[in-house]
């Protein structure tokens, strides 16, 4: 591997702002101590700061020379509302919150590339680090945007980069194209005819129709989606009745799908109303269909090929040929980056972060980020910065 020996003399702080992240996670929208800690470092390395985008949001800017160009590299930094299970000291303070997708790990690479950068400035132009909150399910992506992110900051184009349990530690994955499936979910509430369970002639069963409903949309993918295309729907809640002897009024459903082209994600959601209607008909309940009820869907992931071929030499020059997959299997993980890449043109990236073994798996309550690849990812930004901004 080839890092600078100062981003190796940075490890152990790294390490310190990422154990401290883990010790006091905190979830979408309320990530203030989180930003007050990151801000205070960014100004502590010099850098111009601004928060409040998307609430909660970090911005921070370094300019050297007088070249034009404008790179925005964003890390995520909310965590999740999970009880952590490991036993180590740094393990979570905040009882059912934990950082079980590695955000503290993003948040400390990214702190020591602004920390290097800022002391040794060898490239032209404009640096943008953006910490953005409420990743997880919130969109805090699109907040900051909605708020203004790149009128204020008008990056030519923006990076993002994930850990990623069972890639081998320090290999990177990345390729052109789509990289993470849209995220979309839904509510369907079936209202029938409440009865005595002994009597079900005198109503009209929502639980039935909504039994028939479950197994008609399973078959939205293996007979709607076509083949060459990959796509999920998935029924994750049921929620009915109070008693063993009544038939209830109504049934709730709820569920995601996820996919890898516009044209899935509106036939998917098309199909899920056509079938829900025409059941309902033939079962005589009705049916209200909610999309992304509580929060908004996620678009693709899509990595366009310049940035992509940036990225791509960034990390080949940190890590060398051998340890990059230019063509991993695409992820049916959704990323709320995905908003970033709808405004600018980027990449998006896996680092790895080595075996999963006793649960180190995202979003696992015994999840922990590997503090051995804080220095190559930091190591990655600041060789892309001069990829894409040289003297």
């Amino acid at each position: 591997m080839s890092i600078p020996s100062e981003i190796q003399q940075l490890h152990a702080e790294m390490r310190q702002w990422r154990r401290h992240l883990h010790q006091f996670p905190e979830t979408a929208f309320e990530e203030t101590a989180t930003a007050e800690f990151i801000a205070g470092k960014l100004s502590g390395f010099g850098l111009d700061v601004h928060q409040g985008l998307g609430k909660t949001g970090v911005v921070a800017t370094l300019s050297t020379g007088d070249g034009a160009g404008k790179i925005a590299l964003r890390a995520d930094m909310d965590a999740l509302f999970i009880q952590e299970r490991n036993t180590f000291d740094h393990k979570s303070r905040h009882d059912g919150k934990m950082h079980a997708c590695g955000h503290d790990g993003h948040s400390a690479m990214l702190l020591g590339a602004a920390s290097y950068l800022a002391r040794h400035r060898d490239f032209d132009g404009t640096v943008y680090f953006i910490f953005q909150p409420a990743e997880e399910g919130r969109a805090g992506a699109k907040q900051m945007i909605l708020d203004g992110l790149f009128e204020k900051f008008p990056a030519d184009c923006v990076f993002g980069l994930h850990n990623f349990p069972d890639i081998p530690l320090g290999h990177f994955a990345v390729k052109s194209g789509p990289m993470m499936a849209s995220f979309d979910c839904f509510e369907i509430i079936l209202t029938g005819q409440a009865t005595h369970a002994a009597m079900p002639h005198l109503g009209n069963d929502a639980i039935v129709a909504a039994a028939q409903l479950i197994t008609a949309l399973q078959t939205i993918v293996s007979r709607t989606v076509d083949p060459a295309e990959q796509a999920v729907v998935s029924i994750t809640q049921i929620h009915a009745g109070q008693t063993w002897n009544a038939l209830p009024e109504s049934v709730v459903l709820r569920g995601t799908f996820r996919c890898f082209s516009d044209s899935a994600q509106k036939t998917i959601a098309d199909k899920i109303s056509q079938l829900t209607h025409a059941l309902c008909q033939g079962f005589n309940v009705t049916a209200e269909i909610k999309l992304n009820p509580e929060n908004p869907g996620y678009p693709i992931t899509f990595n366009t090929e310049e940035e992509t071929r940036m990225a791509l030499n960034a990390a080949i020059a940190i890590v060398g040929e051998d340890c990059i997959n230019r063509q991993p299997t695409p992820s049916m993980g959704s990323e709320d980056f995905a908003f970033m890449l709808q405004e600018k043109p980027g990449c998006y990236l896996w680092l790895g972060n080595g075996s999963s073994e006793n649960g180190c798996l995202l979003h696992n309550p015994h999840y922990d980020f590997n503090d051995a690849i804080l220095p190559i990812g930091a190591a990655y930004w600041v060789k892309l910065v001069e990829t894409a901004l040289p003297k």
